[in-house]
Formats: C-alpha cells, sequence, structure tokens
C-alpha cells in the first residue's frame, strides 16, 4: 500500500510539473553579471568609483575670430594634456568633428536615401546631397615648444604622434592653429552653425565643435576614437578653459563659462543690469531691450571686440553670437549656490521667449537639482534658435519661434519642453559624464525622464510628450522588425527619438512609480548622480548603482527593458470563483461548471471549495500545530477567486489588479513582477475576497505599456474599432 501511494505521488507531481511550468524558459530573472564588465578596482561591482578609478584631464587656451562678413571661424590653441592613467602613451587623439561636412565624409557617403515624388526642392537638395560641401577643419598647423608634430587625420579623427612618450602622471602641452567655413543650419540641419535673417541681413551664430577637441582616454576601452557620423553625439574629458572670442562689437555673446571681462564689452548701462540680475530671484532682468537689439540690427558695426570666458572643469565649450540678441537674466537659488539663469534671443522669439525662457532655465536648475545634485556651475544659458535643440556646458541652442508674433499654447509647451530637455543636460552627460558615441539612452533617456518631472512638477497640466508608460502603447503595440534594444549603439537605431529618448523616460518613470516607489527610485538615482558627478560614467554603474542603493533585484528590469525589444501583454485568461462547501465533492459535476464559465467568459459561480481535514500522521513534530478548524472558519463566508495570466508580450512586468465588486467599490492590488520568476508565461494565484467581485482588470491605469487592454478585463468587454468609435460620434440632422 505505501509502494502505491509512493508511485501516485511521483504521478501527481510530475503532472503538476507539466502543467503548472512552462518549458520556454527564457532566463528572464537571471541576473546580469555576464552581460556587464567584471568589477574591478576601477569601477566596483557596487556600482561607485574604485579605490583606483583615474580619469584624463584636458585644459585649452583658445583664441578665436568669428568673420562675420565671411563667415568663417579662425582660430589656434594650447592643449595641456594631464595623463593620469596607468599606461604611457606614445600618440594622442584629437576629434575633428567639423569634417562631417567636408566632401566625401564618412556621413555622406553611408546616408541612404530614395526619391520622394513631390517633395520641395529645399528638402530633395539635403536628401540628395545637392548641396555644395561647407567643408571640414582646415589644419594649420600642430606643434609643440615651436617643433612641429607628425599628425595624421582619418575622417572625424586626428591622431598626433608624440616625440617622446607620455608616461603615467605626467602632462604635454602642444598647439593647433585651424580654420573652417561656418555652415548654415537650415540647410545642413548641423548642431552648430549660422542662421541668416533675410528682412534685416543678420546673423545668429551658434557655434560648437568649432576646434579640435581632445578624444577620452578611459579604463572601458582605452581611446574612443568612433568617427562621428552625426547621430552618435559625444565622448569628451573634462578640463579648464580660457577662452578668447573676437566678434563685432555690436554683437552680444553667450558663452560656456564667466565672462571676465564684462567691463570691457558692455556699455556702463548694461553691465550694471547685468550685476542687478546677480542678485534679482523673483522676475528676469533686461539688460538688453528688443529696442536696443533693433538698433544694432541696423547699425551693423565693423569693429571688434574680444569677449573672455572661463570655465573650470567642463567637458566642452560653446557660445552664441550675435547683434539681434535680446537678453535677460534672474538668479536662482539651487542650495548654497546662485547661478545665472540667462538667455539670448532675438526679436523673432518675443514675446513667447521674453516671457518663459529664463523662467523655464531657473525651473530646470531647481527640479534637476532635487533628483541629481546641486548645479554647480555659475551660469546656465538658453539661445534661440531655429529648427534644432542642443546642448553644451552652461549653453544650449533650442527652438520654439512665434509666427509674426503671434504663438498658442501648443507652441509654448513645445518651446518649453526643449528648454528643459536642452538645459537638464547640463546634468547627462554635462556633470554625470557618459559616452553619448556609444550609449544614448545614458544621457538622452535619463534626461528626458527628470524632463517629464520637471513639466509635470512645475507647469500644470503639462502636455508631456515623453515619461508616462501610456504614450509608448502605440510604439511597443508596432512592428519590432523597426526595434532595436535601449542597449544599441545609436548609429544602428531605427527609432532614435522613441527609443533612446522616450522609452527609456517610460522605463525609469514605470520603475519610479510602479515597481520601487518613488522614495526608493529618488533615493538611488541620486547615489548614482552624486558617485558620478564629474567622472564619465557606464551604463553597468548605473545598473549597479540603482540596485546598491535600494535593496531591489532589477536585473529582470534591465533584462527586459534594456536588452530586448519585449512588449508588455499580460493577458486575464480565466477568473475562476469559489466558495467553501461542507457538502461531499461531486468531481463530475465540478468539471462541467467550469467548462461552462469558460464557456460563458463571465465570473460564473460560485464553484464549491472543499476542504479536506488534515491528515496528521504525515507531518510529524509539526501535526499539533495544525488547526483544521481556523483554516476552515477563515474562508467560511469569503469569495475565492483563481486567476489565470498569461504574459503574452515577453516582458515581464508587475501585475497590477483591480477588483470592481457588485456594489460599486473597487480596490487595487500590486503583485511584484517575481510572480513570474518560476514561469515567465503563465501564472495562476488565488484571492480571498470579503466582498464578491463584478470585474477584474489588469493595469487599469495603464502604468506599464501594455500593448492590447483587450485581454486584460474579465468578463471581457467588447472592443471597439476605430469606425465604430467614428461612427458612434457622428450626429444625425
Amino acid at each position: 500500500m505505501e509502494k502505491v501511494m509512493k508511485g501516485w505521488l511521483v504521478v501527481i507531481l510530475f503532472t503538476l510539473a507539466q502543467n503548472c511550468f512552462s518549458q520556454q524558459w527564457q532566463g528572464k530573472f537571471e541576473q546580469l553579471e555576464q552581460l556587464l564588465p567584471t568589477p574591478n578596482e576601477y569601477r566596483t561591482g557596487s556600482g561607485s568609483p574604485g579605490p583606483r578609478y583615474w580619469q584624463q584631464q584636458a585644459d585649452y587656451v583658445i583664441d578665436v575670430e568669428l568673420n562675420d562678413e565671411k563667415q568663417i571661424i579662425t582660430g589656434k590653441e594650447t592643449i595641456t594634456y594631464h595623463n593620469n592613467s596607468p599606461e604611457t602613451l606614445t600618440y594622442l587623439w584629437l576629434q575633428l568633428d567639423q569634417n562631417i561636412l567636408a566632401e566625401n565624409s564618412l556621413t555622406t557617403k553611408t546616408k541612404t536615401n530614395r526619391v520622394d515624388d513631390g517633395a520641395n526642392a529645399k528638402d530633395v537638395a539635403t536628401n540628395f546631397s545637392l548641396n555644395e560641401p561647407v567643408g571640414g577643419f582646415n589644419i594649420i598647423s600642430v606643434t609643440s615648444d615651436g617643433k612641429s608634430l607628425n599628425y595624421t587625420i582619418n575622417h572625424t579623427m586626428m591622431r598626433i604622434d608624440l616625440q617622446q612618450p607620455l608616461p603615467s602622471k605626467h602632462h604635454f602641452s602642444f598647439s593647433v592653429e585651424w580654420s573652417f567655413r561656418i555652415g548654415d543650419r537650415m540647410i545642413d540641419k548641423q548642431r552648430s552653425g549660422m542662421e541668416y535673417f533675410t528682412e534685416d541681413g543678420n546673423y545668429i551664430y551658434a557655434i560648437a565643435q568649432f576646434f579640435p577637441r581632445m578624444c577620452v582616454f578611459d579604463d572601458y576601452e582605452g581611446w574612443q576614437n568612433k568617427q562621428y557620423l552625426g547621430r552618435g553625439e559625444f565622448a569628451l574629458p573634462f578640463g579648464n578653459y580660457k577662452v578668447r572670442i573676437t566678434v563685432p562689437s555690436d554683437h552680444l555673446l553667450a558663452a560656456t563659462g564667466t565672462l571676465v571681462n564684462a567691463s570691457e564689452v558692455l556699455s556702463k548701462t548694461a553691465l550694471e543690469r547685468f550685476e542687478k540680475a546677480k542678485t534679482t530671484f523673483d522676475k528676469p532682468v533686461v539688460i538688453v531691450s528688443e529696442d536696443e537689439a533693433i538698433i544694432k540690427e541696423k547699425a551693423k558695426a565693423k569693429d571688434k571686440k574680444t569677449w573672455e570666458f572661463h570655465a573650470e572643469n567642463v567637458r566642452d565649450f560653446a557660445f552664441a553670437s550675435s547683434r539681434k540678441f535680446i537678453w535677460d537674466a534672474m538668479a536662482v537659488r539651487v542650495g548654497d549656490n546662485t547661478p545665472l539663469a540667462q538667455s539670448f534671443y532675438p526679436k523673432e522669439g518675443n514675446p513667447l521667449w521674453g516671457l518663459e525662457s529664463t523662467n523655464a532655465v531657473k525651473n530646470t536648475l531647481v527640479t534637476y537639482s532635487k533628483y541629481t545634485i546641486d548645479y554647480p556651475y555659475p551660469v546656465a544659458i538658453s539661445v534661440h534658435t531655429a529648427d534644432i535643440g542642443m546642448e553644451y556646458p552652461m549653453i544650449c541652442f533650442n527652438y520654439g519661434r512665434p509666427l509674426n508674433g503671434v504663438y498658442n499654447d501648443a507652441l509654448k509647451n513645445k518651446m518649453i519642453g526643449v528648454i528643459i530637455h536642452e538645459i537638464g543636460h547640463n546634468f547627462f552627460p554635462m556633470i554625470i559624464n557618459s559616452d553619448e558615441r556609444q550609449c544614448t539612452w545614458m544621457d538622452e533617456g535619463l534626461n528626458s525622464f527628470l524632463q517629464f518631472r520637471t513639466e509635470q512638477e512645475c507647469y500644470k497640466n503639462f502636455p508631456s510628450k515623453r515619461g508616462p508608460a501610456r504614450l509608448m502603447i502605440p510604439y511597443m503595440k508596432g512592428e519590432k522588425d523597426l526595434y532595436r534594444p535601449l542597449m544599441t549603439n545609436p548609429e544602428q537605431v531605427v527609432q532614435l527619438g522613441q527609443e533612446q529618448y522616450s522609452k527609456c523616460a517610460a522605463a525609469l518613470n514605470i520603475l519610479r512609480e510602479t515597481v520601487m516607489g518613488p522614495q526608493l527610485f529618488d533615493m538611488a538615482f541620486k547615489e548614482y548622480a552624486t558617485r558620478w558627478a564629474f567622472k564619465h560614467a557606464k551604463p553597468g554603474d548605473f545598473f549597479r548603482t540603482m540596485e546598491d542603493a535600494s535593496a531591489i533585484d532589477l536585473d529582470w528590469f534591465w533584462r527586459g527593458w534594456f536588452y530586448t525589444t519585449d512588449n508588455v501583454d499580460i493577458s486575464l485568461d480565466n477568473v475562476k470563483w469559489y466558495r467553501l462547501s461542507n457538502e461531499k465533492p461531486n468531481l463530475e459535476n465540478k468539471e462541467k461548471t467550469v467548462k461552462e464559465n469558460l464557456a460563458k467568459n463571465s465570473i460564473a459561480g460560485p464553484e464549491a471549495f472543499h476542504v479536506f481535514p488534515t491528515d496528521k500522521r504525515f507531518y510529524g513534530e509539526f501535526r499539533n500545530r495544525i488547526d483544521d478548524g481556523a483554516v476552515i472558519s477563515q474562508l467560511e463566508g469569503k469569495n475565492i477567486y483563481e486567476l489565470e495570466l498569461t504574459n503574452r508580450g515577453g516582458l515581464v512586468m508587475p501585475i497590477i489588479i483591480q477588483w470592481t465588486y457588485t456594489d460599486g467599490s473597487r480596490e487595487i492590488e500590486r503583485i511584484p513582477a517575481e510572480i513570474w520568476r518560476m514561469d515567465e508565461q503563465n501564472v495562476v494565484k488565488v484571492f480571498v475576497k470579503e466582498k464578491q467581485v463584478a470585474s477584474v482588470t489588469i493595469d487599469p491605469n495603464e502604468e506599464t505599456t501594455d500593448v492590447n487592454s483587450g485581454n486584460n478585463t474579465f468578463p471581457r468587454v467588447e472592443q471597439k474599432s476605430k469606425f465604430d468609435t467614428f461612427k458612434s460620434g457622428q450626429t444625425t440632422n
């Protein structure tokens, strides 16, 4: 008899294993150790910089002149490169990003295009590369101590061979002279260039990547000298800058860093207003007015002035220059710091820019500082340009132009959103310094997430375009052939904005609101920012820090959201309703009831649920602790619901359940994602309720980007087609 019982037990357990656990295991809850770099003395397993972490430093002294008549930049620089690595270097790599505009550049050669019948001439010229090439850098000389250095230019990279090896803990100074033509941003769509205003014959210059810049050399991959093709932005070392910029004397100039010769370049009136702005916190002070800018537009001075800016511990430098600029500024309280928020814009930007730009800068600095570190730089500048938004340390170029002084809420919100986004880049990647050339989400995605936080916290009912999970549903339910994982180089991403910006922002918002909770998320996110401020962060540093600082195992989340193109589709397949019964069970009748339940596609029942007395012979020393009556009493009069769910999208997520009771009340219940850890495709779970349930809905508030709401409710709710929805909205005369 005992042998027979054991045999039946084996059969029962084997049957349960077959029925309860899917055979299509994909390791969704396995650790990321095989995918992340091995921890070492430079980057630890906790996600923090190691005891022997190092990074290079590049200091610049730059003199540059902008020729407003020929639209040419000429310059010379002296770079002092500090080798803080443990290696001896025999050559250095510099970036020549202007070479993307050279004839037959890699970007032009590898660009794909097609004939678009009916396109306008401007778009056709850009699409077919018919515009005259602007040309890249003209390198005049590369010297050290007056002696020429050998150099080799490979498209957007320049290698300089050192006459003597550069040992660890030593530095090397060398000089470069160069020139280049300034491209038209309206034609070549580049991040740097000019905009011409035909009405008054003036320009706005938004100038960046204007000098040969050092590449990053780090512990992670040595030299980061991946070619610049246009999408992947920049990887740059920190350093100190002294920059002198010569422009027409009637130009206003905005730049990275502190203006150190304000008394030489500003009028007495502008200087007084500038000083007043530094102690004004309630509203912007107009330093140069629209009327004053219009006078300069017409006069067009021919003499020159040189502006000097100093910046410490920054990874780049950019500037904007025009006689068209209006200028306003106000001080901002951020911890113990009082940075000066500033805006430079032409009259074409008013009245919108005068009303909103500097306030948006302030809101960004305050909100981002709350979630990361207190903004450490002395200024933050928003410059109005057309078409393209772009960011640099302490300065950014932003669009949002009224039409003949008229704008609507849509344009206003678009402008505010881009200013928040570009000013926010001061934190990612300008301070928490990531490699944009390789990993876009680390700056664009994290920044888009904090952009959403700023929009929601500083503006009432702001129509955010990125962040909420529900906004990603149309993308997530699309064709997966067009998707790429977040852990994909930007040059290979098909839908850059949707994936590297929006998907990452939505993922982080879900992580904060649904998976971790705001308190734990904010604490861990701030820890990441604090650890990696002014250092070179990598994806593994972010993943590890978020777990280390929160005590939450998130490897399943990183795997699903960052390493795959899976989507969320959790189907509520069936709900069975039971009540406790003292009657002897009729197994034949039970099977019939279940079939009727499935056929009706409704919460039918209740079915009888039986509890048998415990056979205490099998419980050894614990047999006297089992109280059958207590178990039964807890279930008497209760409603017992068994939910069957299927993961159809592949992306495991928490299960958010809304119970709607027959009395009209509702309850939200949250089940962590770990419920899928034993079976990644199917789960069955029982709930005991006091009230009778009328319906059950999964993810009722669209928190998880579930792509199919049609299978989220039981009993099923008929889904109207777009045609039916349109038809129901029609009226008859």
